[in-house]
């Protein structure tokens, strides 16, 4: 093995440790909340270090068959992503809007 392999080797080693540690944190998140947007962070982080993972045995294999499936995790996790922030937008969003103080004080169509 040369010297670039072994450096290659020991890289793409660390990299795989380093997500695993990751996921393992990524676990302790979403079980412990305490909210449900820390909980749907916690998820589109889970899509990226998929990802990640798969890029990593994807170089570790020298095999650009992952590449493809990656982009359609990328998508999905953008489309969750933008999912999750529009429910809890909607969810969020106060009932009915506050009533101006006094009545001049709305702003009136100047038409």
């Amino acid at each position: 093995m040369t010297a670039p392999e072994q450096v290659d080797h020991v890289l793409l080693t660390t990299a795989v440790v380093l997500i695993l540690i990751a996921g393992a944190l990524l676990l302790a998140r979403i079980w412990r909340g305490p909210s449900m947007l820390d909980r749907a962070i916690s998820l589109d982080v889970c899509a990226a270090l998929i990802i990640a993972g798969l890029a990593a045995k994807s170089a570790f294999a020298r095999d650009p068959f992952y590449f493809p499936i990656m982009l359609v995790l990328a998508f999905l996790g953008f489309t969750g992503s933008v999912g999750i922030a529009r429910f809890i937008a909607v969810r969020d969003r106060p009932r009915n809007p506050p009533s101006p103080a006094h009545p001049g004080d709305a702003q009136e169509d100047p038409r």
